[in-house]
């Protein structure tokens, strides 16, 4: 299996660690590893062939840190064009590497996962299936609660019990939480992380069929020598699009498989605070220099020398980088994504 982890996104919502020159994928978050370092040691469990695209302006941090992959396994996007654009580019580029009938893995860089094991049976599974039925398979996830945050996949029939493989009947966009309660009741859906899986005849075969305007953008992208400086101009001229309301949820049919793994989407620091290691009053301190006096609940982390002092609080974050200081309750931190945006601006 080719798997290819997609690393370009910027992570505002975790500012000040994550911000636009240097975003989560690359920090080391949960552990000693970035999160794109641990995706690429689960995605090398998949087969041989790894590839990362990632945007121009952070290629040289992906190849310092994954130094194990040759220089032609970084396929570098000239610029963000959105999921979409981003995909059909790396279609285009192992088209031209590989044959056309071995499955295709395309996976985010800035997910955790604990279970290698458990991710490796779900991408094997899908691979199968999408070999069988010559068509698209996605993989879901089981829902843990009524998130908000997350679209859903709404599972049809079933078509192989043993591994978890349903028609895939509707998409649902991301529901208020009276709604997401009730999808969870009903056993019937999965919250779509955006992995999915088909060979490149597959890809080929649905965006032909349900996409004109990215067959478009393949053809001609696939007419130009490759990185070239025509290349570029034209990927650059192309409009922001999003694979799921490019291709996926215009496809004629559709497979999903019900992943076997733990999963979880680190988009704020409450999911960050929730991934790392706490001590018994459900803290976690991260960096030197930090004072801590009766608190309860707090995630703080300090990456200059500075004193941090956290007194009498709970259910807060406190970051400090050379970026910024963000103080923030953390069952709304969420929204530090939207300050983050406007600094970005300013």
């Amino acid at each position: 299996m080719i798997t290819v982890i997609i690393a370009g996104g910027s992570g505002t919502r975790l500012w000040p660690l994550s911000t636009a020159h240097y975003p989560k994928h690359l920090l080391q978050l949960i552990g000693e590893r970035s999160m794109l370092q641990a995706t690429y040691d689960r995605a090398s469990k998949l087969g041989a062939e790894v590839y990362v695209i990632t945007e121009a302006s952070h290629s040289e941090h992906v190849r310092g840190q994954l130094p194990e992959l040759s220089h032609d396994a970084i396929i570098v996007e000239p610029g963000r064009r959105g999921t979409a654009n981003c995909i059909v580019m790396a279609l285009d580029y192992i088209s031209r590497r590989h044959d056309d009938d071995e499955p295709i893995a395309f996976i985010h860089a800035d997910h955790h996962i604990r279970d290698t094991d458990g991710f490796v049976y779900s991408f094997n599974a899908a691979a199968k299936v999408s070999q069988e039925n010559s068509e698209i398979t996605l993989i879901g996830i089981e829902p843990a609660y009524p998130a908000t945050g997350f679209g859903y996949i709404e599972r049809g029939d079933v078509l192989d019990s043993e591994y978890g493989v349903y028609r895939v009947e509707s998409f649902k966009e991301k529901p208020d939480f009276e709604t997401a309660a009730t999808y969870v009741s009903t056993g019937n859906y999965l919250w779509n992380c955006g992995y999915f899986v088909g060979t490149w005849n597959v890809f080929l075969n649905e965006i032909n069929r349900s996409a004109p305007g990215l067959a478009e953008t393949y053809r001609r992208l696939r007419d130009i020598e490759f990185n070239t400086e025509d290349y570029q101009k034209t990927y650059l001229a192309l409009e922001n699009e999003v694979i799921d309301i490019a291709l996926i949820e215009k496809a004629q049919s559709l497979t999903v498989v019900s992943a076997n793994f733990d999963w979880m989407d680190v988009g704020s620091f409450k999911d960050l605070h929730d991934a790392v290691e706490r001590d018994e009053q459900g803290n976690h301190l991260r960096g030197n220099n930090i004072h801590a006096i009766d608190i309860e609940s707090v995630y703080v982390r300090n990456e200059e020398d500075k004193p941090i002092a956290v007194i009498g609080l709970d259910n807060i974050v406190v970051v400090n980088t050379p970026d910024g200081i963000l103080v923030a309750r953390k069952d709304i931190s969420h929204r530090t994504g939207e300050v983050a945006k406007k600094i970005q601006n300013q």
